[in-house]
């Protein structure tokens, strides 16, 4: 297994994107998914893009061959959705919708991949969580839950890969700047920040970057929440 492999889950926008271009620059060739890659182009020899749905087990069984061929030795589960709503208001849809993407894919994706970490004795998972799973939103109680459900996971992984020198951490962005978080950052928000400012992609890929490491081989098993100093535990 080539240690400088990454599958980035959701790696068409945002976040994912970002996290794409962090790794191809440190050298690593990247596997990024997204729902339909032939919307999706790339120059870098070092980038290819598939189609995925994580939501779908069919999608999901069409993918194991190409992880196979790539054998990632990391992994960044990024993809999730939104479905906002009050919740007296939410529909079993909407609960469902993004349980099933946000926490269930995690979990399909994580297995397809933690078989061939078993295999090498090596592998680094890195999942995004969400400052909302841990500090809950007024609007987002799926998607608040989809996101503690992660860093659970996260946790109980870890014991559970630790003696195959495989970790497993989760980050936990708090609101950062993109196309997702339009119109939620103002300046009311801003104030409550005590750094002052929203977070940049770039200061989840640095974290995302770091824990891919081998200078991070003794951190497993931790959520590491990078949010500006918005919640303080």
């Amino acid at each position: 297994m080539d240690k400088n492999r990454v599958l980035i889950t959701g790696g068409s926008r945002g976040i994912g994107k970002g996290l794409c271009d962090a790794f191809l620059s440190d050298g690593y060739e990247v596997l990024a998914t997204c729902r339909d890659a032939s919307q999706m182009s790339s120059k870098d020899k070092n980038l290819i893009y598939e189609s995925l749905d994580i939501s779908n087990p069919i999608s999901l069984e069409q993918f194991k061959s190409v992880v196979d061929d790539f054998k990632p030795s990391v992994l960044i589960n990024n993809a999730g959705i939104t479905k906002d709503n009050l919740f007296l208001r939410m529909s079993d849809e909407e609960w469902t919708d993004v349980l099933n993407t946000n926490l269930t894919g995690t979990f399909r994706v994580t297995k397809l991949v933690a078989k061939l970490m078993l295999k090498a004795k090596w592998g680094r998972i890195i999942n995004i969580s969400s400052i909302s799973g841990i500090m809950g939103n007024a609007g987002q109680t799926n998607y608040s839950a989809s996101k503690a459900g992660m860093d659970g996971f996260t946790r109980s992984l870890a014991k559970e890969l630790g003696a195959r020198n495989i970790t497993v951490n989760s980050i936990s962005p708090g609101f950062i700047e993109t196309d997702m978080t339009k119109g939620l950052i103002d300046e009311n928000l801003i104030k409550k920040i005590p750094l002052g400012r929203a977070g940049q992609v770039s200061d989840i890929a640095s974290i995302a970057l770091f824990l891919a490491s081998e200078k991070a081989n003794y951190i497993t098993g931790q959520t590491l929440v990078v949010d500006g100093g918005l919640f303080m535990k």
